[in-house]
């Protein structure tokens, strides 16, 4: 129970609670003195020891239960209980169609079987949720779960249960208990998860405290960045673009000329004894020309403005830049990028875009993109995708993704998923790598850096 308080005190802390040593020793004491056999004496005395400030309370109460109340998994039922032996063999046969993974999956659902602990155990080693440390994220990490164990496919792969049980005869009274059950057992799944995503995150606020400073904000995942602390990150996205555009300026000068050609240089003097009377250059090296598409779904936005910033403050190094946007249809947002700040066209973009997570269609983007802008791409051409690379199981597109790679000199992908992700749940990332030069993942802002310094500073023909 000591340990189980002391983190309690950690994630207070973690939370912006303001706990000094001798409040935690009063804490202690306190417990000692009144026990813990009573629930809510023992919450009560913890709140009067460890918050001083009225404000604090909302935090104190919505910690306290996730460590000291054991939630067990909600309960499933056992589907194939009551089932005859007739409609046991038709389940039987129905699942044969499915491959292992979501067969599996789905006799896990049929049994009644909750997530053991192996299970999550196997989860965090392979997804190492680790960096999540704010509790406004227990969702979406819970989300990231739900998709590296291919819950999107397992919502689709009922329904074709069904209508398979259906078309082997089953009477469709049993068909209908058995997809109510179904669904039920999937969200009692998706609570086990959610309670674990939240102990996760706390275990991380607990053991790894959030750090002051830019110096830790860069590396922050976007996805857990605060209205304060994105603030703060503009502020240094517009330091990191400066000393890029320096960088980049001084590359393109020096350039200007092209770079001495040793080779040349000598087959051009055999005449002279091999005396370098007269010198040769390679071909200069041009501004780059860009194509950018970017995904504005919910995840992705401080991603795609931190991105645009660092293109605004950097256009007088580059030719010419195209820039669009899609959630489930493409917008040519060049003109909005011409006259606002990138947070500014983001929002006026937003409000001709659908809300929510569930609405990425690059498939669709790329036909808007093949159908009416093809020509933008040429051998100069920088083509660059910073998106999470899903399609909510709407066609990929990956050939019409070819032809616009194969017209661009370079194909970059930036996507803040991480790379254990790429090909999971409905991400079609393994369909568009092969057509990409370059591929970074960009989960905070000194990994995107990174990327734009690598693209723009050292660009790679593409083959």
């Amino acid at each position: 129970m000591e340990r189980r308080i002391v983190e309690f005190i950690a994630a207070l802390r973690a939370s912006g609670v303001r706990i000094s040593l001798a409040e935690s020793a009063d804490a202690f004491r306190a417990v000692e003195w009144l026990g813990v056999t009573d629930r809510e004496t023992f919450r009560l005395t913890l709140r009067a020891t460890l918050v001083k400030d009225a404000q604090d309370f909302p935090t104190f109460e919505r910690l306290f239960p996730m460590f000291f109340q054991n939630s067990d998994p909600p309960p499933l039922q056992n589907i194939l209980e009551g089932l005859s032996e007739s409609e046991a063999k038709m389940l039987a046969e129905a699942l044969r169609a499915f491959n292992l993974r979501l067969r599996e999956m789905l006799e896990r659902l049929l049994e009644g079987k909750p997530l053991s602990s192996q299970d999550f155990q196997e989860l965090d080693n392979w997804f190492n949720p680790s960096h999540f440390t704010d509790l406004r994220y227990q969702n979406y990490l819970a989300r990231q779960l739900e998709n590296a164990l291919q819950f999107p496919e397992l919502r689709q792969s009922i329904q074709e249960l069904v209508e398979l049980l259906q078309q082997l005869g089953m009477n469709r009274q049993r068909v209908a208990q058995i997809q109510k059950a179904l669904e039920e057992n999937r969200r009692a799944l998706q609570e086990q998860i959610r309670q674990f995503a939240g102990q996760q995150i706390l275990q991380n606020m607990a053991e790894n405290p959030p750090q002051k400073g830019n110096a830790s904000l860069v590396d922050r995942l976007f996805q857990n960045l605060t209205e304060a602390e994105t603030r703060q990150l503009r502020e240094e996205v517009r330091r990191m673009a400066a000393a890029l555009r320096t960088r980049l300026a001084l590359r393109l000068r020096r350039a200007k000329d092209g770079q001495f050609d040793p080779k040349a240089t000598i087959r051009a003097n055999l005449q002279h004894g091999s005396i370098p009377i007269e010198l040769r250059h390679r071909d200069h090296t041009l501004k780059p020309k860009l194509v950018i598409l970017c995904d504005l779904s919910t995840s992705m936005r401080y991603c795609v403005e931190f991105f645009l910033t660092f293109i605004s403050m950097v256009r007088d190094q580059i030719r010419k830049s195209h820039s669009f946007a899609y959630i489930d249809h493409l917008e040519y947002i060049s003109p909005d990028f011409e006259r606002m700040a990138p947070n500014q066209v983001i929002q006026q973009v937003l409000r001709r875009m659908p809300p929510g997570y569930y609405n990425t269609d690059l498939g669709n983007a790329l036909e808007s993109f093949a159908a009416g802008y093809m020509d933008l791409l040429d051998h100069r051409t920088i083509l660059i995708v910073l998106g999470d690379g899903r399609n909510n199981f709407n066609p990929p597109r990956e050939d019409l993704f070819q032809k616009m790679a194969k017209r661009a000199r370079t194909c970059v992908w930036l996507n803040p998923d991480p790379l254990a992700l790429w090909g999971t749940g409905d991400s079609d990332m393994p369909r568009y790598l092969p057509f990409c030069d370059l591929a970074f993942q960009v989960s905070n802002l000194r990994q995107l850096s990174d990327a734009v310094d690598h693209l723009l500073c050292h660009p790679v023909r593409g083959g």
